[in-house]
Formats: C-alpha cells, sequence, structure tokens
C-alpha cells in the first residue's frame, strides 16, 4: 500500500456504472478467463469453489478454539454442507486440471514463469480442500455435526473411515486446516499469487475508454510535478504499480504476441514481471527517497522496450486487465524525451513529422494532389464545413499503394451523393507515430494544431481511411478540446449500401479479410468491412480475426522500424495463403502496405487491397 501511494497519481474514478460491470463479468464471472475454455474451466473451478468455502473458513478459525461454536443458521443448514461438499470437488477437479496443463499440456506459454512457485500454490490449494474434508468427516464421526449428516456426501462418507478417536482426529484436521490457510496467507504477497489481493482491485480501476486511447501528460504543471514517462519506479503510475502486482504469469499475453511469436525479445508476460521484480528490489528506496535505478536496461531490457507493435493482443487477453501498451510507451517517452535514445533508423520520422507534418517528408502542399483530377472539394478557411469531413491520413496522400483505398472512398462517396470535402493542406499529421515511438510533446503538438483547425472550420463528424487516424481523432482528441463524430470509411459505406445508395454485385471469388488491430481491437469495428466483403464476394476467415487478429506489424511505429527475427508481415500473409482466397481485403492504408511487401517477399500470388476499392469495382463492372 505505502508503494500504490508513493506511486504518481492517475485519475480513474469515472464511469462507476461500467467498473462495476466489469467486476460481475470479469472478475465473479472469470469472462476474460474463459477466452481459453479449458483453462477457464479450471481456474473459475477454484475461484469459484472458494468464494463458497469462504464461510467454512471463519467457521474452521474460530472452530479450532471452541469446537462447539458453529456459524449462527448457516453452519445448520444442509444445502449449504452440500454445496460445500460440492464445491471441494470442484476445487480439487480445478486443481488436477492445472496439473495436467502445466505437467503434461506444457504450453509454451509457461515459459518464463515461476513453475515451481505455482505447483507448491496448487498443493497448498488442494491442501485447504482436503484438510477442510477431513475436519467435516471427522466431525460427524465424532457426532459434532450440526447439520444433518447426509446433507454432506462426500464428508459423510468419508467419516466411516476416520476410525478410533474422531474427537482428536477433528482437532487435528480443523487446525492443520487453520495452518494451512494461515501459511497460504503469509506466503501470498512474497508469490505471483498476490494477484488475489490485487486482482479485482486492479479490474476495477481498468481503463473503461476505447483501448487505444492512451493516458496524456501534462506539460502545463509545475516542473516538480511534471512527467516524462516512466524512467524510474518513481515515474510508474499507482495503476502500472498495481498492474505488476497483478500478473498471474499465466502467460497469455506472451502467446498473443506478435513479437514474441516471430521470434523477437518483447514478452509482455516477462515485461510486467520484471517491472515488478524491480518494484520490490528498489521499493526500500522509493519510499525512502534514495536513488533508483532506470527501468528500462534493468527490470525491462531496452530491445523489448521497442519490439512493441501496439496492437494490444496482450491487453485484450489478460484476464486481470493489466495494460502493457501503456507501460511500454510510457518507458518509450522516457526513453525519447529524456535520453534521446530510440532506434536510428526512426529517427528521420520523428525528424520529418515535427519539421514537415507527415512521416514520409513530403512538401504539405501536395497532400491533395491525388484529389483534384477527382474533383473533391478542399474547405478553405472561412467556407462551410461540409457534413462530413473526410480525413485522408498521410499515408493516403503521400503512398501510391494506400492512395487508391482513398481515390475509391471519394469515388463512393460522390456516387452515393455525400456532402463531404477534406482538409487539404490545412491537414496534418495526428501525431500518432510520433505518440506511439514515445514523442508525447510532438504529438499533443500536432492535436492541438489539428483541434484548432477542425474547430475553426465547424467540423462535427469525420471519416478516415486510416484506424490510426480514427482512433486519434476519435479516442484521443478530446483529451485536447476535440469533440467529434469519428468513423472508419468502412461503416460509413456499409451503411450507404444498406440503405440503398450503393448497390455493388456478388461475386464469386474467395476474399478473406485481415482485422487493423487498431480498427478492430482498439475501436471495436468488426462487422461492417466484413459486410462489404459479402456484398462483393465470398468471405473466407482466418484463424486469427476479429478482435483476436494477428498485427501486419506496422503499428506502434514499425512502418518506419527495423524488424528482427521473422517479418511480422510475412507471418500473417502465411495465414492469408491457408485460406485458399485469391484475395487479401484489408481497410487501413499501413496494412495495405506491410501486407503486400509480405506477398512480395515470400512470392505469393495474392491480391491485397482496400474493401472500398473491392467495393467500387463491384459497382463499376
Amino acid at each position: 500500500m505505502r508503494l500504490v501511494r508513493a506511486a504518481r497519481p492517475l485519475d480513474r474514478t469515472d464511469d462507476l456504472p461500467r467498473r462495476v460491470r466489469n467486476e460481475a463479468t470479469i472478475v465473479v464471472g472469470q469472462r476474460k478467463l474463459f477466452q481459453r475454455l479449458v483453462p477457464g474451466v479450471m481456474h473459475a473451478l477454484i475461484f469459484w469453489g472458494f468464494l463458497v468455502l469462504f464461510p467454512t473458513i471463519l467457521m474452521a478459525g474460530i472452530g479450532a478454539i471452541d469446537r462447539s461454536w458453529s456459524f449462527p443458521w448457516l453452519g445448520r443448514q444442509g444445502w449449504f454442507m452440500a454445496l460445500v461438499d460440492v464445491f471441494v470437488l470442484a476445487v480439487l477437479t480445478g486443481v488436477a486440471i492445472a496439473f495436467w496443463i502445466r505437467k503434461v499440456v506444457r504450453p509454451k506459454r509457461f515459459d518464463g514463469s515461476h513453475l515451481g512457485e505455482a505447483d507448491l500454490i496448487l498443493g497448498m490449494i488442494a491442501l485447504v480442500v482436503l484438510t477442510l474434508l477431513g475436519w467435516h468427516a471427522s466431525r460427524i464421526a465424532a457426532g459434532l455435526n450440526e447439520w444433518p449428516a447426509h446433507a454432506s456426501f462426500l464428508s459423510n462418507a468419508l467419516s466411516h473411515e476416520v476410525g478410533s478417536a474422531p474427537a482428536t482426529r477433528e482437532r487435528f484436521f480443523v487446525w492443520a486446516h487453520v495452518l494451512v490457510i494461515v501459511s497460504f496467507l503469509v506466503y501470498l504477497p512474497y508469490s505471483k499469487h498476490l494477484h488475489i489481493a490485487t486482482a479485482a482491485i486492479n479490474v476495477f480501476f481498468s481503463r473503461t475508454r476505447r483501448r487505444g486511447r492512451l493516458e496524456p501528460l501534462r506539460f502545463d504543471v509545475p516542473e516538480a510535478e511534471m512527467r516524462f514517462g516512466a524512467g524510474t519506479i518513481r515515474d510508474l503510475t499507482w495503476k502500472e504499480m498495481v498492474d505488476s502486482f497483478s500478473c498471474t504469469e499465466c502467460g497469455r499475453c506472451q502467446d498473443v504476441c506478435p513479437a514474441y511469436a516471430t521470434g523477437k525479445l518483447l514478452s509482455p508476460k516477462l515485461l510486467i514481471m520484471g517491472i515488478r521484480d524491480q518494484v520490490f528490489a528498489e521499493g526500500s528506496n522509493l519510499l525512502a527517497g534514495g536513488e533508483l535505478s532506470p527501468i528500462a536496461g534493468n527490470g525491462v531490457p531496452e530491445e523489448m522496450v521497442w519490439d512493441c507493435v501496439t496492437c494490444g493482443a496482450c491487453v485484450h487477453e489478460c484476464p486481470v486487465s493489466i495494460e502493457h501498451v501503456d507501460h511500454i510507451v510510457d518507458l518509450r517517452r522516457n526513453l525519447v524525451m529524456m535520453e534521446s535514445s530510440f532506434p536510428q533508423e526512426a529517427e528521420s520520422m520523428l525528424r520529418d513529422v515535427e519539421r514537415i507534418g507527415n512521416p514520409w517528408g513530403k512538401p504539405q502542399g501536395d497532400r491533395a494532389a491525388w484529389a483534384e483530377e477527382l474533383g473533391v472539394r478542399v474547405v478553405e478557411e472561412g467556407e462551410p464545413a461540409p457534413e462530413i469531413l473526410y480525413w485522408v491520413g498521410c499515408a493516403a496522400a503521400y503512398d501510391e499503394r494506400a492512395r487508391t483505398a482513398a481515390e475509391s472512398t471519394v469515388k463512393l462517396l460522390q456516387k452515393a451523393g455525400v456532402d463531404f470535402a477534406i482538409l487539404g493542406a490545412r491537414e496534418a499529421c495526428t501525431g500518432d507515430p510520433a505518440r506511439r515511438m514515445g514523442n508525447e510533446y510532438v504529438f499533443q503538438s500536432y492535436a492541438e494544431q489539428n483541434v484548432t483547425t477542425l474547430n475553426d472550420a465547424g467540423v462535427t463528424r469525420i471519416v478516415a481511411s486510416c484506424p490510426h487516424c480514427l482512433n486519434s481523432l476519435g479516442n484521443e482528441y478530446p483529451d485536447f478540446g476535440g469533440q467529434y463524430e469519428v468513423m472508419h470509411h468502412t461503416e460509413l459505406l456499409a451503411a450507404l449500401v444498406r440503405e440503398g445508395k450503393l448497390e455493388p454485385k456478388a461475386g464469386e471469388r474467395e476474399i478473406t479479410y485481415h482485422d487493423s488491430c487498431y480498427l478492430a481491437r482498439h475501436n471495436d469495428v468488426r462487422d461492417e468491412p466484413r459486410e462489404l466483403v459479402a456484398a462483393v464476394g465470398k468471405p473466407v476467415e482466418m484463424t486469427r480475426n476479429r478482435e483476436r487478429t494477428f498485427c501486419c506489424g506496422a503499428g506502434g511505429a514499425h512502418m518506419w522500424m527495423e524488424e528482427r527475427g521473422t517479418p511480422i508481415n510475412e507471418e500473417r500473409v502465411r495465414e492469408a495463403v491457408a485460406t485458399g482466397a485469391e484475395t487479401l481485403a484489408v481497410a487501413c492504408p499501413f496494412c495495405t502496405v506491410m501486407l503486400d511487401d509480405g506477398v512480395r517477399s515470400l512470392g505469393e500470388q495474392l491480391r491485397v487491397v482496400d474493401v472500398s476499392t473491392l467495393l467500387v469495382e463491384s459497382i463499376e463492372d
């Protein structure tokens, strides 16, 4: 508690109904654990078992002192004691499944976890319920039970095996039960099972807004209160501190991490464990105001920090709502803004965003050159705002492959009679690549500039083709005064098809659709792109899809960084090829470029194309 109180402040007091709902569904209902059925059943049996058995712990604690004492009313209820036996069996079943998973199945997600510690904990859990069973059986054998013996079907059956001196055995089992529980509680703070005490708290205070939003740094506070990411454990927010205490070492995050899957050093699990180890190692120094070591390079290898593509798969899988991406970006913020330490190949991107307004380093005056022949209206200062502003984004403005999606979107909006326009040279980079890279100051400069431009233009509705722009405009710009209705181009196009304003013709070609992380996982847009794919061809799903998609490798500013190990985009292309589809549909300009590069490097015959282009081709045919 002292460590958490010494951490940096963070406001997580909003949206109380959502927080209560998370407690009910994630903690009590074990919703996120059931994303994997067998491990979910295992954990639920143990967790629900101890919820039901908790009163018996209190009964034993007092019963060890006074064997005649019983819980008022509840201790005499046959139905409750029957329920106790049912859940004793449930807990033992859960423990058996856990040992089977760990010793027989041995999934790779446990690599790096403290397996011996987990075995000890499982053994102690088994002892808790076995000694409880022995206590109840010997109590029945000695005639000390206040409840109907036949109700405890399991304890009653075992009571016949207690043997002589049942009253003495009753004393042995009740004290053994109490001592196992006390030993468990003493060991708890020194083990990964500290999450028993912190997980519910961590879930309650987890982010309730869209997952793609990052917590902004404050540059308008006194210097003593200013924070430039996480350099040492003194810079961690209290939520990040509780995150580190809550890790169960289950490895679900590691199992879905695209960086880890393709041979990079990054493991989200090991990153959180490393931060936790450093917190425990230097906690006394923190409380005493002493010297602290940098996290990056000590608890967390610096290479690990730069491997992340910020796809959020780890956050989605984590059963205790740890926010891994926030930790990584905070470490990057300190490295970039305080240490000027970052991959060399990203230097030109950061420089171009800061000086020119786009990561491609192209002139701002060229932003609308692609749209001139299409007759797209450019909103000039003082002109009335359109019904919908089309936010083009840097990729579509400057990259030839990404530009096709923008041209297709414009043609479709024109055909449907939508009142739209673009900002042209007044549109600047949203700052997303700089923010994910760790340069928060540059991001906030562009956020404030773009918000001023949009507000002065009277814009209220925005459609964006780039999920990264969509995320910044819709989820992060409200922190800087930008309140807009922001939608992805697939959402608008799907609505126009439903309304009959666009009439595509269904074809016979098989199309597999790749979910962009920033669209499907961070912003919950999954159905509309599939509606468009189904309208023009025959959809075929990849194994990893929707909110459990696999990244293209471009996120977290990796579009401009070198990649070690197996390229992530090639891994995703192999999965697309395995479907047998002839077309790989996308809905993100970064995905377009990355997956097209992957197809070329692997020499596959697979067309990578935005869904808007497929829609245009279907209508024109």
